[in-house]
């Protein structure tokens, strides 16, 4: 890609996350382009379509939480390692307002921008719930799908003002509820 186009590109990722950040995964492109100072075209070369511009923009952080995973389970106990993983996951997804059900949705779209995203992070999450579960500090009628699953909802209740100041405490009982011993997480 050529300096000014790599330049260009830049620009309106940054602007396109500062957008999806205050108004949610289903903001207006054209309002993203308007804030970027260029020309909807423009905006639509470099990001054909919104999943491609939140592929862009997710991608990043779906590798570092991927490789958080990868850490974690060199260097913590899987109890701990799952728990600490779940809670980067849901505290990351509260960062774009929405984007659990275009995560939930793409899972399942083999033609998603996100799609490869999201199943290499339900993989690393999988990973290390299967460890948890082979030390014996997991349920083992849950899998990487459920784990997802728990996120999502997990994310959701936190976007909720009614719910948001439980948040906490509902991640609590999630994680109390997927090991099998009670520690206090």
């Amino acid at each position: 890609m050529r300096a000014d186009a790599r330049k260009n590109h830049d620009h309106l990722l940054a602007v396109g996350g500062a957008a999806v950040t205050e108004q949610g995964v289903d903001v207006s492109l054209r309002d993203i382009a308007r804030r970027a100072g260029v020309g909807l075209a423009t905006l639509l070369r470099h990001f054909p379509t919104r999943e491609a511009l939140l592929d862009a923009l997710l991608r990043t952080s779906f590798a570092e939480l991927t490789a958080k995973a990868d850490e974690l389970e060199t260097s913590s106990s899987p109890e701990d390692a799952l728990v600490s993983w779940l809670r980067d996951c849901v505290g990351w997804t509260t960062e774009y307002r929405g984007v659990t059900v275009l995560m939930a949705a793409a899972i399942e779209d083999t033609e998603s921008a996100l799609h490869a995203s999201c199943v290499t992070l339900r993989a690393a999450g999988a990973r290390l719930l299967a460890r948890a579960q082979a030390a014996g500090a997991a349920r083992t009628d849950i899998d990487g799908a459920d784990l997802f699953a728990l996120i999502a909802m997990l994310a959701w209740s936190g976007d909720q003002p009614s719910l948001a100041p439980r948040a906490d405490h509902l991640f609590e009982i999630v994680a109390d509820a997927i090991l099998t011993s009670s520690s206090g997480h």
